[in-house]
């Protein structure tokens, strides 16, 4: 093997050894390209004065390219190299495959064409060859590359009538300055995603997890398998159903793999779903009236709900009486509860899954009225006072100290227009005509209370006493509507007396004498 070979293989090498180093991450990739740069060239040939011909250190390699699509194209180009020897030039075109990158883009390329050699001194020859090599290039820019390398093994074969060699088994070696134009965009990598239904549940009610599987190639077989951060998944097809019959309430992930089982063709995809809390129903209830009278009723109202919007149920219970009804209405009969006590009604709500709550109100069962009281007394005659007939010459003479007693009576009789008085007489046992004393003394103290004080002669009565005894008189006021019912008095027809002083006429003053 000539060491024009060894080194196009070496380069080669250096190329998949590179490529190999660069993470394969796919970029956009040109539809056009340029390539100019250095080339040095090994002919691997020999002239017959001069022996092997040496290598060219002066060159220079122009190439275009045009991609069908992301890897593969067709390269077109020319390379020319000089020495003191002899000059060779390449016209050259054929397929090119390279493989675009995230940093770098390796490539080969297999290449015929014209082969023109201009010995020094001798006759120009142009013969067929074939380049077969490759190289690696750096991405600077969108649309510049550093071509680090670029080696190709180059057959010639040409007819030759000096003895030079025939064929030609060399190798080139060069780098240089890429420019791209146009791009085609990267293959789009296989994709999956994930949407669960419902997304929000109660524990114990299912969730259906789908996979949407796209840009896998046509006519693979997808396989989904499937995880749960909690609750039961099944099958491994495009659609799950999940168990949640036990969790907790919380966030919950559900992940979907889906594979064809080739290298690099694999997806995944996750949806949440939130287990709600299960919250009881909530109920508030009143009753209307808050007091009844003891055996009487009143109407229980309930306002119920679910926070989960779940069916609800109400139901009632007393503490004491009776509580009838159900739903949003109940009627609490209080036949039996003590009067002065209160009830307590306890409205309950249940919900379909059995979560229950309560609401208490009180009704009060009010004290029976009192009786009535008692109708005040009818009035009743009561004594005001007495007076006393202590004069022995005029047993029935009204004296100062009785009239003052019966000033007092007269005023009271004043101030109650409506009442009357009595007046009873007295008499002693060993007094000489007695009824008639008696008389007298009742007499002249109406007088008095008539003449002196204008107390109204019709509302005072007389009478006299019949089994008592004593020098005296007592006044009794009787108000309206009362009646004097003293025993043992009697009424008598007074005669007035002619003066309210005594029992006896008084005389006409004594005339003056005439002069």
């Amino acid at each position: 093997m000539s060491k024009a070979q060894r080194g196009c293989i070496g380069g080669l090498a250096l190329v998949c050894l590179l490529a190999a180093a660069f993470p394969a991450l796919a970029q956009d990739a040109p539809k056009a390209e340029v390539y100019g740069g250095y080339t040095w060239y090994n002919p691997g040939a020999s002239r017959p004065t001069i022996g092997r011909l040496q290598s060219e250190a002066k060159g220079f390699t122009v190439q275009g390219s045009y991609f069908m699509s992301r890897y593969i194209g067709f390269t077109g180009g020319g390379t020319g190299t000089f020495s003191g020897q002899a000059n060779v030039g390449t016209l050259m075109a054929g397929p090119t495959i390279h493989a675009p990158s995230q940093t770098v883009t390796p490539f080969l390329e297999f290449l015929v064409g014209l082969h023109r050699v201009v010995p020094k001194g001798g006759t120009a020859n142009n013969g067929a060859a074939i380049a077969v090599g490759g190289g690696l290039d750096l991405h600077l820019t969108k649309s510049i590359d550093l071509r680090l390398i670029h080696a190709d093994y180059v057959y010639a074969h040409h007819n030759f009538i000096d003895g030079s060699s025939r064929n030609w088994e060399g190798a080139r070696v060069g780098g240089g300055i890429v420019f791209k134009f146009g791009s085609f965009a990267p293959p789009v990598p296989p994709s999956a995603a994930c949407s669960a239904q419902p997304g929000d549940v109660y524990a114990g009610e299912p969730v259906t997890v789908t996979a949407n599987a796209s840009n896998f190639p046509k006519n693979r077989n997808l396989t989904y398998s499937w995880t749960a951060t909690g609750g039961k998944t099944s099958g491994n097809a495009a659609t799950t159903q999940v168990d949640t019959a036990g969790l907790n309430p919380g966030s919950y992930t559900v992940t979907s793999n889906v594979a064809t089982g080739k290298k690099n063709e694999t997806a995944s995809c996750s949806a949440n779903f939130t287990v709600k809390p299960k919250n009881p129903p909530t109920i508030s209830c009143s009753a209307n009236p808050t007091t009844v009278q003891p055996g009487g009723s009143a109407s229980i109202m309930a306002n119920a709900s679910s926070p989960d919007g779940r069916p609800v149920n109400v139901t009632y219970s007393a503490s004491s009486g009776n509580v009838s009804g159900s739903g949003a209405t109940a009627t609490l009969n209080t036949a039996g509860a003590s009067p002065g006590s209160s009830v307590t009604v306890t409205c309950t709500a249940t919900d379909d899954r059995g979560l229950s709550a309560n609401s208490t109100t009180m009704v009060s069962i009010a004290n029976p009225p009192p009786p009535p009281p008692p109708p005040p007394p009818p009035p009743q005659a009561s004594k005001c006072n007495e007076i006393h007939f202590s004069n022995m010459k005029k047993p029935a003479r009204v004296d100062n100290e009785a009239k003052a007693i019966l000033d007092d009576c007269a005023l009271r009789l004043q101030r109650d227009p409506d009442a009357k008085a009595v007046i009873v007489g007295y008499h002693d046992a060993k007094e000489k005509a007695g009824d008639r004393l008696a008389q007298e003394r009742a007499t002249n103290t109406k007088a008095y209370m008539t003449q002196e004080k204008g107390i109204d002669p019709s509302r005072i009565e007389v009478r006299t006493n019949t089994t008592g005894s004593g020098q005296k008189a007592d006044i009794y006021i009787v108000p309206a509507g009362a009646t004097f019912d003293e025993p043992g008095t009697q009424a008598f027809t007074e005669k007035m007396p002619a003066a309210h002083t005594g029992g006896a006429m008084r005389r006409p003053a004594p005339r003056k004498p005439t002069r």
